[in-house]
Order: C-alpha cells, then structure tokens, then sequence
C-alpha cells in the first residue's frame, strides 16, 4: 500500500505535461481521487475526452476538475474543499523568453501564486506540498530562474516556520530539463526535420541535464515519502551538448527516412536569458547537502536572524563544486539515442508502440 492509498491529490498546473504523467502513474494505483485544477479550459476538456476513451469510468471518475488560477485565492481554496491529503504544485509560468519580455507574469504566478497554494494549503491542513522548481533557479540569470528561485525561497520559509512537528509538510523539487515536455526543443526539432527545414540550434556545446517525464515523477514522489519542512530535493542525472541531442534525434529518425538524418543544422545564437550551462545545486547548497545516492537532499538553514550568536561561517563552502550540466556524467550520440527511445511520442513515431494520441501532439 502506498502513502497515497485512499487519499485526495491535488495537482496544480494539472493539465501540462507532468500532471498528464502523474495521471498515467496513479489512476490505476489505490488512490482515491486525483484533482486537476489549471485555467485553460480547452486543455481540461481534451483530458477529460482522453481519460474517458482510455480508462473504464470506475478508473476516469477519480479525476475531477477545477477551472481556476493560482493568482486567484479563493480558486485556489473552492480546489480544496471537501479535503485534499497532497499537493503537487506544478503551476507555473516557464518559458525562458516571455518571462524575459514580461517578468511581472512570471512573479505574479510563480511567486505570489505560489504563495497562496501554500497558505490555503496550511488553512485547509494539507498533509503534505511538494513544490515543482528548475535548475534555472539556481545562480538565476533570467526572470523564469528568478521568479523561481523567489518561489523557492517562500516555500522554504514557509516550511521553516511550520517546523518539524508541525502536521503540514512543505518541501521542493529541483529538476533539470524534462525531455519533450510541452513547448521543449525535442518536439520543435523532430517537427522541423518532418516538414524539411533545418534544426534551429542555439550553441552547439550548449549543455543541459536529461531527464524523463518519468524520472520527475519519481523524484516529487520520493520527496513525499522522505522530505521534511523546508527541504530540497534534487536528482542527478546526466547531461548532454545540444550537437549529440540533434545527432541522435536525427539518427533515430534516419530509419523512418534517411532524409532525416541529413538534415541540416542552423546556429541561431543564444535567445533572451540562456546559460551555456545549468546548474542543480550551487556550491552553498553542495555545502550542506545529503547524498541519497540517486538524490541530493538539501535541508533547509535552520538558523534564525540571532547571527550574532553563530559563531563565523561553513569553511566547506570553499572546497565545494557546483553540481552542473557540465560536470555531471556526459551522454554521447549512442546514449542519447538510448533515452530517446524511452519517450512515447517517438516509440510511436518508430512504430514501436500503439499511438494513442493524434500525432500533432509530441509532448509526453
């Protein structure tokens, strides 16, 4: 029997790609009910037709919907009423460029939306929150990982001053880039070799870490079952150049039509607010972090504002290394290609697999 057995989950963001994830790990799982709350009711709408030509109605009935924003309080406490057990809070404004252009969008839903699914969430005693960040929010440089690294801080906060005894637990993930989540560059490139345009590349050496929609699931869900107020949550993964990612997504297309795998490549440079490369966990983090072996658990500071009474500083600090996406395990061509094929959307491009979506849709 799992934590979740019998229980109410709540999922902001819900219709995006990891709440459609979530939905594939838990609706045939003891759970009790899965709630999806998002305002976009079109994507709300196609979920529910999906779930409903997929699933048996005693499966399909778990989920039920609820239009609404988290900048809005009081649609966010309408989502809680009647009990919620567990929040995963994955609504989120997270396009790189348009945070750049409109900045105060992206504090008004990642921060202060934020924000008020944790303070209903206290109000309406919630067990537990595990909130969804990025590795952007480390050593932020562009408004998303800025906003995000704020969101992180008003969680950690949070869950400081509700401490170890208290019976709400909020907690956060740290994850790097999920591969063909909606609006990533694998779909963008496998649509641009199928209509015969080139591969737009910002940096060829460019590094990102790489991880699956699944390897996301398993890290919100082992900060449920492990996380305590404040913590952090990261998992390693591996990394690869933006040259071996288009390399091996054009070689696993090849056998489809060997067109694809000469497709060309065009440079376009770095957009609005990109980083050669990514970091997971900074050097301060690093400092104080616990090796779980395929995680990093980082607990939160527990000091207080008496800084008179602490004795000087962490002489670790110093002798520490980031954790990044270019000192992390590098994935070649042939590994990449490996991970490719883990993807749903491309097992089913390969014929791999039955398609069970229309095949204009290449997110997970």
């Amino acid at each position: 029997m799992s934590i979740f057995a019998g229980k109410t989950l709540l999922i902001t963001g819900g219709t995006g790609s990891f709440g459609n994830m979530v939905l594939k790990r838990f609706l045939d799982s003891d759970i009790k009910e899965i709630r999806i709350f998002s305002r976009d009711e079109k994507k709300q709408d196609d979920m529910r037709h999906h779930l409903q030509d997929q699933y048996p109605a005693s499966v399909s009935s778990k989920v039920k919907f609820y239009i609404g924003d988290v900048r809005d309080r009081q649609s966010v406490d309408t989502a809680m009423r009647g009990g919620v057990d567990y929040i995963f809070s994955a609504a989120a404004l997270k396009q790189v460029p348009s945070c750049e252009f409109f900045p105060m969008q992206a504090v008004e839903t990642n921060v202060y939306g934020t924000n008020n699914v944790l303070e209903s969430a206290i109000e309406h005693g919630v067990k537990k929150i595990v909130v969804l960040s990025t590795d952007k929010a480390a050593y932020p440089i562009n408004a998303m990982g800025i906003s995000k690294a704020m969101m992180e801080k008003v969680a950690t906060a949070k869950g400081r001053q509700l401490g170890s005894d208290a019976k709400t637990v909020i907690c956060c993930t740290r994850y790097g880039n999920v591969m063909a989540s909606r609006g990533s560059v694998i779909p963008l490139w496998v649509e641009q070799m199928e209509i015969g345009k080139p591969i737009t590349m910002t940096d060829p050496q460019m590094t990102r870490f790489m991880m699956t929609l699944n390897d996301a699931v398993d890290l919100v869900i082992y900060a449920f079952e492990h996380g305590e107020n404040g913590d952090l949550f990261v998992q390693k993964a591996p990394s690869a150049t933006l040259d071996v990612l288009a390399e091996a997504l054009k070689q696993t297309y090849a056998p489809i039509n060997p067109k694809f795998g000469e497709t060309e490549i065009k440079v376009i440079g770095t957009r609005h607010g990109e980083k050669l490369y990514e970091t997971l966990v900074t050097r301060e983090e690093m400092a104080r972090a616990i090796d779980c072996g395929d995680y990093y658990r980082i607990p939160c500071d527990g000091r207080d504002l008496n800084y008179d009474k602490v004795e000087g500083g962490n002489p670790d600090i110093e002798k520490m290394d980031e954790y990044h996406s270019h000192n992390t395990r590098r994935l070649d061509v042939e590994e990449m290609k490996e991970l490719l094929l883990k993807l749903t959307f491309i097992r089913e491009d390969l014929g791999l697999r039955p398609r069970t979506k229309s095949r204009e849709i290449r997110s997970e």
